[in-house]
């Protein structure tokens, strides 16, 4: 029997336990939810990586070029969102004048700058290369250098990103190396096997470029190595100067000029015949049948450019035959009809 003194126990402590129980239980069942919460939810997105811009100036022969190029953010160009933009003549003209040459850039830069804005892109960000071509290459260095000067002051004035050394002539396989990028990456044939890529001709102002990838031992001078992701090609690119297709035609001109004041006046009588040939009609057979147009006669040389005063009607006769046979001479070294006796 119990002693009636002895006080019964108190249920306070089985309460506490059991509120103890109850809150370890919510606490725990908390920590799930959260945990199925985040695993359940989807990740925060992250900002898209800004576009980057660039800009690159072409200096051909004939006519420079802006170039604008958009990089997305997966690192791949946007090619619907680049643009271009032409202005001419091209920088090699300015030889007299090299301060022209600069003031030639500015068009091009203002066009830039108001792509690159309009696409929310900010222009100090952005950088500017200007790579010229066989038009440059065909002047004398000081004439080259000077063109450069005036275009680094306008390039470095311009608010783009620009270093003096990213003004430069680039040589011919460069060139040809780019064009064979260019065309492969549009086919999608980079990364790929090399046998499957396409080989190109590129006929430019002043200059002609052929590169192809090759599995055959080459030449030092004509071999370059070009990797793509895990891919490298072993690329054969050679420039041939004063093979592009202005360049040539001006020289199938002298050849056929050439002849035909030999034929119609004779070596003795040149100066003579040469002063009363002026508007004359020369006939082009590489040219149409009923094509006719004014030409003021540009005689081109390694060192320097001249424009001579005499102006020719050329007329094409469209003969295969005769423009065929005329033109294997410019290919043929030591086989051309000599231009001396129109200099």
């Amino acid at each position: 029997m119990p002693d009636p003194t002895t006080k019964p126990p108190s249920p306070r402590p089985r309460r506490r336990r059991r509120l103890c129980g109850l809150c370890l239980g919510t606490a725990l069942l908390a920590l799930l939810v959260s945990a199925l919460v985040h695993a359940v939810a989807p990740p925060r997105r992250r900002a898209p990586a800004p576009a980057r811009f660039s800009v690159i100036i072409d200096g051909g022969s004939t006519g420079t070029r802006a170039h604008v190029f958009v990089t997305g953010a997966d690192g791949r160009p946007d090619l619907a969102r680049s643009a271009v933009m032409r202005v001419s003549p091209g920088l090699s003209s300015f030889a007299a004048d090299p301060a022209r040459a600069g003031e030639s850039l500015r068009p091009l830069i203002e066009f830039a700058r108001e792509k690159v804005g309009s696409a929310g892109g900010a222009t100090a960000e952005a950088e500017v290369r200007l790579m010229a071509t066989a038009g440059l290459r065909l002047l004398e260095d000081r004439a080259r250098e000077a063109i450069l000067a005036s275009c680094r002051d306008v390039l470095r004035a311009a608010g783009f990103r620009f270093e003096d050394a990213w003004a430069k002539v680039i040589p011919g396989s460069d060139e040809g190396i780019y064009a064979w990028v260019a065309a492969n990456y549009a086919l999608g044939r980079l990364g790929g096997d090399p046998n499957k890529t396409v080989g190109i001709i590129e006929l430019g102002g002043a200059s002609a470029q052929l590169t192809f990838a090759s599995d055959e031992v080459l030449p030092p001078e004509l071999s370059n190595n070009f990797t793509f992701g895990e891919t490298t090609y072993t690329l054969y690119t050679n420039s041939f100067l004063n093979f592009g297709q202005n360049a040539a035609q001006d020289s199938l001109h002298e050849v056929l000029r050439s002849r035909a004041l030999v034929a119609s006046c004779g070596v003795s009588d040149m100066p003579v015949c040469l002063e009363s040939s002026k508007n004359s009609t020369l006939v082009d057979p590489c040219a149409p049948r009923g094509y006719s147009h004014n030409e003021v006669m540009v005689r081109t040389s390694v060192a320097s450019r001249s424009t001579l005063e005499n102006q020719y009607v050329d007329s094409g006769s469209g003969n295969f035959t005769e423009c065929r046979s005329t033109s294997l001479l410019l290919l043929q070294k030591g086989k051309e009809i000599s231009a001396t006796c129109i200099s």
